[in-house]
């Protein structure tokens, strides 16, 4: 996955977490929509660790396609 694309699914996840929570502005979002909003936080953080490793590489003077994304297990664990 090139950068572009990166890009693009963390623009797709934060719309969709956005449509999420102004839908529920003032008032208790259901159960499963909070599991998604959790979720996406969770594939948020990914996708930016991704971006993260791919640019640090490539200033590194590395191959930028040698990042991997790393579980979620292992990126919820970062200290914001």
């Amino acid at each position: 996955m090139d950068d572009g694309s990166v890009l693009r699914r963390i623009a797709k996840l934060a719309d969709e977490e956005r449509e999420l929570e102004e839908g529920h502005v003032g008032v208790a979002a259901p159960a499963r929509e909070l599991e998604r909003l959790r979720q996406i936080e969770l594939e948020l953080d990914q996708c930016w660790d991704f971006l993260r490793q791919r640019r640090a590489r490539r200033s590194a003077g590395q191959d930028p396609d040698q990042a991997s994304e790393r579980p979620q297990g292992v990126v919820e664990k970062y200290q914001q």
